[in-house]
């Protein structure tokens, strides 16, 4: 199957450049193709997931991807999608980034022998001497036409307006197509939604230079059914990186998705197969329940591996009970069948009166009460050391309310540390 009809089939594609000929040489040949990673931070989060699945997918069919790492652009700093100017960061910063978000990437993709390839665009773009820039690149380059590309609509629309360094940046990334193209064949770019001006400019740079035909992908924005960006939660975002978002944290986001995003993010965010998600569509109740623990299991495995993955589900059963996976439920899955009907019971339990509930305990007090604490004084200390969390959030403040609002399918999650749990039911 063409790797763009799967693309199309799993709801990867919002627009293409010349579908019909990249379509074809999608299938006739093996293709290089790239999607660049902003390294404003030391890890990607779920919010990164579809450029980096779209590779992922990419390598399954045979075609080399590039993870293109803005260790230059991000010196500049990319003004798609924002309405103000980003924090700029200094070289150290971006360099430390880059090696963070290396590791995440060599999760999803395999790097051994030139299979894919990890590049850092400050390679050629930190030495470029800019005269030589403008004569050679800019002079491609309409001013009227940048200015009606979205990115740059919406910053000369806002209050900050567009600075000159960011004005540069589709130069930029337009100057990262040409140099992969010849560097490495490169013919195809992906991206975001936002990207759509960006990728459209490299393709019209590589056409007029090297009147070589290259081609662009973009991505829609994906949202939760709720209208959430994807990776967003109350606590904040949800991080490739353990050690921001631990792997049980990770699979606890994906359980818990709602029920109509099930069969939607089982096709973008696992590599199960079309046939095998399409019996979702018509499942309920306890049926999808255990379709959730198959998504949460899967993007689990893939971002922090197998083991991980049969820890999250094991620690996940313990504490709020076992999703029911039979045989026959995507049966390409890696998921343990034995296992994941684990009983709540083990854990700890106190009943705890709705009145009191209602007028709101101090954290500190009621771990004291359940034993996850052996002093008041004790329980203060765990909440200040960030040691305590409620339903999976932590807590700050010892002093902090836990009221009825809490209470989520009839019970209260205290757990202190990383494996004591106890359950609290409001009667």
């Amino acid at each position: 199957m063409n790797v763009l009809d799967v693309l199309r089939e799993r709801g990867f594609l919002e627009q293409t450049t010349h579908d019909h000929e990249m379509r074809h040489l999608l299938g006739e040949d093996a293709v290089t193709c790239y999607i660049g990673f902003d390294p404003t931070a030391s890890s990607l989060h779920v919010g990164s997931l579809i450029p980096i699945m779209a590779l992922a997918h990419m390598q399954l069919h045979g075609h080399r991807p590039i993870a293109l790492l803005g260790g230059g652009t991000g010196l500049v700093g990319d003004p798609s999608g924002k309405t103000e100017t980003r924090k700029m960061l200094t070289e150290q910063d971006v360099t430390n980034n880059v090696e963070a978000i290396k590791e995440q990437l060599a999760r999803f993709l395999d790097f051994d022998k030139g299979r894919a390839l990890l590049l850092n665009n400050a390679a050629w773009l930190k030495d470029l001497k800019y005269i030589p820039f403008l004569r050679e690149i800019g002079r491609y380059f309409s001013v009227n036409r940048m200015i009606r590309a979205e990115s740059y609509r919406m910053r000369l629309e806002s209050d900050e307006g567009l600075n000159f360094i960011e004005f540069n940046y589709m130069l930029l990334q337009a100057y990262d197509f040409l140099q992969l193209f010849d560097s490495h064949g490169c013919r195809l770019q992906m991206g975001g939604s936002d990207q759509w001006g960006n990728i459209v400019a490299g393709v019209d740079l590589v056409r007029r230079m090297r009147q070589a035909q290259v081609y662009g992908i973009t991505f829609p924005l994906i949202t939760t059914s709720g209208g959430a960006k994807m990776g967003k939660t109350a606590q904040g975002a949800v991080w490739l990186d353990r050690g921001r978002t631990s792997p049980y944290e990770y699979y606890q986001y994906w359980v818990n998705s709602h029920d109509e995003d099930v069969f939607r993010f089982l096709c973008l965010f696992t590599l199960l197969p079309m046939e095998e998600i399409s019996q979702v569509k018509e499942m309920e109740g306890e049926e999808l329940n255990g379709a959730k623990a198959v998504l949460a299991f899967e993007a689990t495995c893939l971002a922090h591996g197998h083991y991980a993955a049969c820890e999250a589900l094991e620690s996940s059963a313990r504490v709020f009970g076992g999703k029911r996976v039979g045989a026959q439920l995507m049966p390409s899955s890696s998921i343990p069948r034995s296992g994941t009907e684990a009983s709540g019971d083990a854990v700890p339990q106190t009943l705890v009166d709705r009145g009191r509930l209602r007028n709101g305990i101090p954290a500190f007090e009621l771990f004291c009460q359940v034993g996850l604490a052996g002093s008041k004084g004790a329980a203060k200390r765990l909440i200040q050391q960030g040691g305590a969390n409620v339903n999976g959030t932590r807590i700050q403040d010892h002093d902090a309310l836990i009221t009825e609002a809490d209470v989520q399918d009839g019970h209260i999650i205290l757990r202190a540390g990383k494996k004591r749990y106890h359950k609290i039911v409001s009667g």
